[in-house]
């Protein structure tokens, strides 16, 4: 079967780059859009180059012409979104809802992934403020997705590993200690890692399978369910000395987030979730759902144990 040809927008970014070679390594015409905002950014245009080195061809359109998007839509056949959540919440839905609507009135699109990759947003209707208007934001895609008739796969991915696995679970740390840990609570609720680059690999998986038209993708790769304990402990072998240790109640944990700013609340709230809730293994996959690992089994997932020998 020829391979759908692939756009990645938002392509210099933590995931998009990825995206980008994970899809060459697939076979798939990989397009990736260049976009005159980039200005004078030096790295994001080297990298942009070694994309078109790799094979990739890069296609210039700005998000505020809305003519050079339906141009670049119309030149593949899967269209995928990586552009961060980190911008200012109404410019971040304003890109995606103008890629929607190039995307409509382009028409030839046979599938169409959202900016998401994170946490399930329809499963976080609950969630606390402010931490709340990511998932909300999402919702308000995946509604202008369905309205426009676009087929759709979205793509659940969890805890990135770089910084979940990589900072023991705890919030703001990125690289394991290897004198002391800050356990959440009783560290033992479960929670999901995936290395990125598997995301990339299996995102790419799903663009041409007629199994994953118009349902969520989750990315639960079984060896990597695990409770920040469990992490932990890993580490501990892997160095092989015990970790001092602190704990945080759910208590302490939520007074401490309401003194913060903005931006460190809706992360914080994000840990909340995951860390004390469970929100990413509380719950059974539905009807329009799929387990990544399950439809997938050629692929050898990075395991969260073996993730954390980097550090060593």
């Amino acid at each position: 079967m020829e391979k759908s040809r692939v756009l990645v927008v938002g392509a210099t970014g933590y995931l998009g780059k990825r995206l980008v070679k994970a899809s060459l390594a697939n076979g798939h015409p990989t397009f990736v859009l260049l976009r005159p905002e980039i200005g004078v950014d030096i790295e994001k245009i080297q990298l942009l180059l070694s994309f078109k080195e790799q094979g990739a061809k890069l296609v210039k359109a700005s998000f505020s012409d809305h003519q050079s998007l339906v141009d670049a839509v119309k030149q593949v056949d899967v269209v995928i979104c990586a552009i961060s959540g980190v911008h200012i919440r109404s410019h971040h839905i304003l890109l995606q809802l103008n890629l929607i609507k190039a995307i409509k009135e382009a028409g030839n699109i046979k599938r169409f992934l959202p900016s998401e990759f994170g946490t399930d947003p329809s499963k976080m209707s609950h969630a606390i403020e402010p931490g709340r208007v990511t998932f909300d934001d999402k919702m308000v895609i995946r509604k202008a997705i369905e309205e426009a008739g676009i087929p759709f796969t979205y793509v659940t991915a969890n805890c990135f590993a770089g910084y979940f696995v990589g900072g023991l679970s705890q919030p703001g740390s990125i690289i394991p200690s290897t004198d002391h840990v800050l356990l959440l609570g009783h560290a033992n609720v479960k929670a999901i890692y995936v290395d990125e680059d598997d995301i990339a690999n299996y995102t790419i998986k799903a663009v041409d399978d007629p199994r994953m038209v118009n349902k969520t993708l989750h990315i639960r790769p079984p060896e990597n369910i695990l409770s920040q304990i469990d992490l932990v402990q890993a580490w501990e072998e892997l160095i092989g000395k015990q970790l001092a240790k602190t704990t945080i109640s759910e208590e302490d944990f939520l007074t401490k987030l309401k003194s913060m700013d903005y931006a460190e609340q809706v992360g914080l709230g994000h840990y909340y979730h995951v860390c004390y809730e469970g929100c990413l293994t509380n719950f059974e996959l539905g009807d329009n759902e799929e387990e990544a690992t399950q439809l997938y089994p050629e692929v050898n997932y990075v395991r969260a144990k073996d993730y954390l020998k980097r550090y060593l």
